[in-house]
């Protein structure tokens, strides 16, 4: 199959950013749950959740636990990732009876080709997290029109004016917990007995691959134990995620 028709796909860019608007006025007030509900009632089985199991996850996934177990989750194991972030994967899957959990990993080919060491992290970050997480997550996503993110606006610079729902490329992103703040966080997870990564008390408020976390020191930014040293403050997940046709290819 070809690649599809560049007008064809500006114009399916241009009704997600249309939709995603008038999701967002129509949904301004609703609560993180009525937002997962209605995506799901819009969407039905074209809607996924896409989830690192890290610091602030389980919040997100009681949520969506508790509008409906089976939406699919999409987890991506990088193969660099701490085992107890595993651990802890497994442990919210049975707390939660999580019913659709897809573990994604990145293509065997193109690690054996791009980092046949498993090394890539020392030399060129963003070349490991596209190998790793970026292309693993765009061909995980094909067949899926929307996806729920776990991002909130207080965690970086980057993330202070994300909408509700917003375009990606031709889906919709939804972000429930945009406007929740770490008060809110603590309080939903005190107020459902949530178990908490075991990461977290050993000072690892931001939690993604085993090599490029530290631990963050007392009135340090959270995330500033992501990618320490580097100008790097996102894994490029939520970037524009690539769109795929039927056959996988990226367009």
């Amino acid at each position: 199959m070809g690649r599809p028709d560049p007008v064809l796909r500006r114009d399916a860019q241009l009704d997600a950013a249309r939709e995603a608007s008038l999701l967002g006025e129509r949904l301004r007030e609703a609560s993180a749950s009525e937002v997962i509900a209605t995506a799901r009632e819009r969407f039905g089985d074209r809607l996924a959740l896409v989830s690192s199991f890290g610091a602030e996850s389980a919040v997100l996934l009681h949520l969506v636990a508790g509008v409906d177990r089976s939406i699919p989750v999409l987890f991506i194991d990088t193969g660099k990732l701490f085992p107890e972030t595993l651990r802890y994967r497994d442990r919210l899957i049975e707390s939660f009876g999580l019913q659709a959990v897809r573990t994604i990993a990145p293509d065997a080919a193109d690690l054996a080709q791009e980092d046949p060491a498993g090394a890539l992290w020392l030399s060129d970050t963003d070349a490991c997290c596209d190998l790793r997480k970026t292309r693993p997550l765009a061909r995980a996503l094909a067949g899926f029109d929307a996806w729920i993110s776990g991002r909130k606006r207080f965690q970086a610079s980057t993330r202070s004016n994300i909408p509700v729902f917003e375009a990606d490329g031709a889906r919709i992103k939804v972000n429930p917990l945009a406007d929740w703040d770490p008060g809110d966080l603590r309080a939903y997870a005190a107020e459902h007995g949530l178990p908490a990564h075991p990461l977290v008390a050993q000072g690892f408020p931001s939690i993604g691959c085993l090599p490029c976390t530290s631990k963050v020191a007392p009135g340090e930014d959270p995330r500033s134990g992501r990618w320490r040293g580097q100008e790097k403050t996102e894994c490029g997940i939520h970037f524009a995620v690539p769109q795929e046709n039927e056959q996988g290819a990226g367009i």
